[in-house]
């Protein structure tokens, strides 16, 4: 049976954030757009979360942290794409990290660069500097629901709040069709 969720403006909850969340919730303008609400943490993944709590899957993205290796060099970067389809990690990724290897960062690596918990971790609130690669169809997006930093919790903003946070880039062909 679906539960109905009641998002609230997400800065009244920053019980509800992660911490780098909260704080980027300060400085972005999109702030004023985006809401929060509790879920159960054991429903955080995507599928399970859309199916209880009965959003669509076309209106939730993943964000995903990968790690661009380019000899010595490792570079992190998040890619965003809506739960329908997946990331052209080992195409387009690569290829916008100029690295000869892409792979999803380690969960450890995730955790601790993003001060955020494994299965929450969420465009908002990314370490300065990184890359944000989002797909069109998020950046097109009314709204998207997305982590908030935490398992706990989800965030409902517009997609072309996400699109325009700190080093967010918008590519065409980023998330192609699963399955």
């Amino acid at each position: 049976m679906a539960v109905t969720l009641s998002p609230v403006p997400a800065r009244t909850r920053p019980d509800l954030l992660a911490a780098p969340v909260a704080a980027a919730l300060g400085t972005w303008p999109g702030a004023d757009r985006a809401t929060v609400a509790e879920i159960d943490p054991e429903l955080a993944d995507t599928a399970a979360f859309c199916e209880r709590y009965d959003e669509p899957l076309d209106r939730s993205a993943n964000c995903v942290i990968v790690a661009g290796r380019r000899g010595d060099v490792t570079r992190l970067a998040a890619v965003v794409v809506l739960a329908t389809t997946r990331a052209d990690v080992n195409g387009l990724v690569r290829r916008q990290l100029a690295a000869r290897k892409v792979s999803f960062a380690p969960m450890n690596t995730a955790v601790a660069e993003t001060g955020m918990e494994y299965g929450g971790i969420t465009p908002v609130g990314l370490p300065a500097g990184w890359p944000l690669l989002i797909d069109p169809a998020v950046a097109a997006s009314d709204v998207v629901v997305v982590g908030s930093g935490l398992r706990r919790s989800k965030l409902w903003v517009p997609g072309a709040a996400l699109a325009a946070l700190p080093g967010a880039e918008v590519l065409d062909g980023l998330g192609i069709p699963a399955g």
